[in-house]
């Protein structure tokens, strides 16, 4: 290929063993060449990424997201095909990557180029640039597919309000500003004390401290609180959602922050006949993937997209990375490949 001993930039973690201790994982930006990308359909010159828990997760040597390194992380992208010898895609197309296995054991959107089979990538659609596109990446399309299944099941603005946890974060701020713009009374739960006018601009209407749902009660069921929830922390936090939904309440659960699992009791399905809804984003069939970016691009386009941004550079990366690793960032963070 013509571009094959072209050099770019990606952010590559290394992994440093040493005799008789842990692993250490350490990024840094690093040249690498398109010839050491994997094979694939279509050659991608990136312009965006973001970030999400499970990029911070690779940078750091969690197995359970990237088993070799040395590794370029970023789950999301979204640039211009340079290659494709795919009939579906020509070079000057505008395209997005998210999910499969970009950026786990694939060199993902940390770098200026990607390489990836045609049956991951969708056309940008018409209402959205790039940059916005990744203003939303992963975690606002989980957000769009959590709101999408309560929909699904019955929910409706007079209903009552609706419960998002982690609110400040990526899925969770999403998921606030898209529901609040649905007509949907919202109450956010955040551990950020300082991300409350951050929240409300984004139209939650209450906030709630996330220790009021961090003890775990020997009560099957709690009073009836929410018509429904997007819960992004999971463990006991998402009981306790489950034991507050009202009647036939649902919730879409997408997260696992906290932790994977969660005390739970079949009272509240059996009685009170309330769901529990799984959301997944990564394999999700690319036809279902498109009809939800038209609709992000169209009647779900939120009027504060560009509140959610944070934009961050190359050099910068490796701090945003701790940063989302902590839990302590606001909003959503945009890696800007350019810079």
């Amino acid at each position: 290929m013509k571009l094959d001993q072209e050099t770019f930039n990606a952010f590559v973690v290394q992994e440093q063993v040493q005799e008789g201790a842990k692993p250490v994982y350490q990024g840094a930006v690093t040249q690498r060449k398109v010839a050491d990308l994997p094979a694939g359909d279509v050659l991608i010159r990136v312009a965006y990424s973001s970030l999400n828990f499970k990029d911070a997760l690779s940078s750091v040597g969690n197995k359970g997201v990237t088993r070799q390194y040395p590794h370029t992380p970023g789950i999301d992208a979204a640039g211009v095909v340079a290659e494709s010898s795919s009939d579906e895609f020509i070079e000057g197309d505008d395209v997005i990557v998210i999910g499969y296995d970009l950026g786990m054991n694939t060199a993902g959107g940390f770098g200026q180029y990607i390489r990836v089979p045609a049956g991951w990538v969708v056309k940008r659609p018409a209402g959205l640039s790039l940059q916005e596109s990744m203003i939303i990446g992963t975690a606002g399309f989980t957000a769009a597919l959590c709101v999408d299944k309560l929909l699904q099941n019955g929910l409706q603005p007079e209903q009552g309000p609706v419960l998002v946890t982690g609110a400040s974060g990526g899925v969770g701020s999403f998921a606030v500003a898209l529901l609040a713009q649905l007509g949907y009374q919202v109450t956010a739960m955040t551990g950020s004390t300082g991300s409350h006018d951050f929240l409300r601009s984004l139209g939650a209407s209450d906030i709630i401290g996330r220790d009021d749902y961090m003890e775990v009660s020997a009560k099957p069921m709690s009073k009836e609180l929410w018509a429904g929830a997007v819960d992004v922390v999971g463990g006991d936090i998402l009981f306790n959602v489950v034991k507050s939904l009202q009647y036939g309440g649902s919730v879409a659960c997408c997260g696992l922050v906290a932790s994977p699992q969660f005390q739970a009791s079949v009272f509240p399905f059996i009685l009170r006949g309330v769901n529990l809804l799984g959301v997944d984003s990564v394999n999700l069939p690319l036809t279902h993937k498109r009809q939800v970016w038209q609709k992000l691009a169209e009647q779900w386009k939120l009027q504060h997209l560009a509140e959610l941004e944070t934009r961050v550079g190359m050099d910068g990366l490796g701090d945003a990375l701790t940063s989302v690793l902590r839990g302590d960032s606001t909003g959503r963070l945009v890696l800007d490949l350019s810079s």
